[in-house]
C-alpha cells in the first residue's frame, strides 16, 4: 500500500516502523524539522518537513495515488483538516486520531476512521493491568461489552466441563462466548465447539456483554482478583 503518515510523534513513530517493516511505501510529513529529520535517517521512507494542513503538501506527498492517510498529531484541528484535505484526493482510507471526545462527532461527519484519545486507551490498559490483573489482554465493545483473554485455573468452576455443559450449568451465561482456546501454548488456536471440553491452563479469548467483572473472572477461577479501593 501507498501510505501517507501526518506527524511523527509518540503515536506516528511506531506506526512508521510498522508501516514501514511490513514492506509498504510510505511517506511522511512532519512539521517539526528535528523530527523529520529523525525520521528520514531511520526509516526507509519519503519524509516531508511541511504543513501537512495546505493542498500542496499533500500534493508533494502523493495524495493522488495514495491508498491511505493516517493523521496523528496531537491537535485535532490539524486532523480535521488533513482529514478534509485528504477527501478531496479520494483518498480511499483515512483515519485520524481524536484526542477530544467532543470532536468524534465531527470526524464521523466527513467520513473519517477515528482512534479516540490514544493516552485515554492507555491509561484505561494500565489501570485494567492493576485492577484486573487475571486478564492477560482486553478489547472494550460499547459501553460494556469486552473481549478478553484469561487463563483457566485448576479450581474454575468450568472446569472440566464442555462449552454445553457450562452453559446449562448457567456456568456461562447468555452474554458470555468462549471466542477461541490455546492450550498448551502449542499449535493453532483451538476453535471452540458445544462439546470441547475446557481444560486448567487453556488460555481462553472470551466475549463478555457486561465487561470482565468478577462475577465473570471467578467462572475462570480468579476469585481473589479483586479490584483495588
Amino acid at each position: 500500500m501507498y501510505i501517507i503518515i501526518v506527524g511523527a510523534g509518540d503515536i506516528g513513530t511506531p506506526l512508521i516502523n510498522i508501516a514501514t517493516r511490513a514492506g509498504n511505501e510510505v511517506v511522511v510529513i512532519e512539521k517539526n524539522q528535528e523530527k523529520a529529520g529523525a525520521v528520514a535517517s531511520e526509516y526507509d521512507c519519503l519524509t516531508l518537513n511541511a504543513d501537512a494542513t495546505t493542498k500542496e503538501t499533500l500534493a508533494d506527498a502523493g495524495a493522488e495515488q495514495a491508498d491511505a492517510i493516517i493523521s496523528t498529531t496531537d491537535q485535532d484541528a490539524t486532523n480535521i483538516m488533513v482529514c478534509l484535505l485528504a477527501k478531496d484526493f479520494d483518498i480511499p482510507a483515512i483515519v485520524s486520531v481524536v484526542h477530544n471526545p467532543e470532536h468524534m462527532d465531527l470526524f464521523r461527519q466527513i467520513g473519517v476512521n477515528t482512534m479516540q484519545n490514544p493516552q485515554q486507551l492507555i491509561a484505561e490498559y494500565l489501570y485494567r493491568a492493576v485492577a484486573r490483573p487475571a486478564i492477560v489482554d482486553y478489547m472494550r465493545i460499547g459501553e460494556e461489552a469486552e473481549v478478553f483473554e484469561i487463563t483457566v485455573r485448576d479450581e474454575a468452576p468450568i472446569r472440566g466441563k464442555t462449552l454445553h455443559e457450562a452453559a446449562s450449568e448457567g456456568i456461562l451465561t447468555e452474554d458470555m462466548l468462549v471466542v477461541a482456546i490455546e492450550r498448551n501454548g502449542e499449535g493453532d488456536p483451538i476453535t471452540p465447539r458445544g462439546g470441547t471440553t475446557i481444560q486448567a491452563g487453556d488460555l481462553l479469548t472470551v466475549y463478555s456483554g457486561k465487561g470482565a467483572d468478577p462475577e465473570v473472572t471467578d467462572v475462570f477461577g480468579h476469585f481473589e482478583d479483586q479490584t483495588p479501593k
